[in-house]
């Protein structure tokens, strides 16, 4: 018996997890959830979860990588074996590859890595669980982490895809969305509504594509209000902490 394709979006432009074609997953994000790292940050969107933690800035090994200019900014992006439904193989893929390459080059702006010269600031980003925008998810973790270590940041980056699933343009693509449709993820620091990423998987037509790049850029600033409100959240408790010892 032939399975009868899965509706991504319903008659009523309601999508497979129930959410409308301009809504974000649920997010979740906590700070400072790693002892040993100088800042982490873990984050839940949708069924994504993943952490990522930052060392830095701190001597640089071996040594004649240092830039005498500037910090040395690492980014190891990685899936475990259990992220996804069939097991993945532990060893570094082509793909994490070059989202370890993406995510570093689409945060580097936001650093001020000439106050740290000669030496490494390096990110770690560890994905969970994985079910779509997996790239998105962990630039957000791995921008708070940097706040969280205390690396001076001009603008966190937020980031946000939007696609295009069965002829409707939607905001967060989830992973039987991502899967089937065309997907835009980018990255946006908010304050100088500068894009520091931008990539598509798919075609889209010049109108479509413009549209698809302002959802994208609201679902960011949606995103970059939470990453704000986690951040408030966990300076808050450290003042707690300090006004009772």
């Amino acid at each position: 018996m032939t399975k009868k394709p899965l509706t991504l979006i319903n008659k009523k432009n309601i999508r497979v997890d129930g959410r409308k074609l301009d809504e974000l997953r649920p997010i979740k994000i906590e700070l400072n959830i790693i002892g040993n790292a100088n800042g982490s940050a873990y984050i839940e969107q949708g069924k994504n979860k993943i952490l990522a933690a930052v060392y830095g800035p701190k001597e640089v090994h071996p040594r004649h990588l240092a830039l005498p200019d500037r910090a040395l900014l690492r980014c190891q992006y990685h899936m475990s074996p259990f992220s996804v439904k069939e097991r993945k193989r532990p060893a570094p893929s082509r793909r994490e590859t070059e989202i370890s390459k993406v995510i570093r080059e689409c945060l580097s702006p936001s650093i001020f890595g000439e106050y740290y010269p000669r030496t490494s600031i390096d990110i770690y980003i560890e994905v969970l669980e994985a079910d779509g925008g997996t790239r998105c998810s962990g630039i957000i973790a791995a921008s708070l982490a940097l706040a969280d270590a205390g690396i001076p940041l001009r603008d966190l980056v937020a980031a946000c895809a939007a696609g295009k699933v069965e002829e409707h343009l939607v905001l967060d693509l989830n992973g039987p969305e991502d899967n089937k449709g065309t997907d835009m993820p980018i990255a946006l620091m908010p304050t100088f509504n500068a894009v520091t990423l931008l990539q598509m998987n798919g075609i889209l037509t010049t109108d479509e594509f413009e549209q698809a790049l302002n959802l994208a850029v609201k679902g960011c600033e949606q995103v970059y209000t939470l990453q704000k409100e986690a951040l408030k959240a966990r300076y808050i408790n450290v003042k707690e902490e300090v006004e009772e010892e």
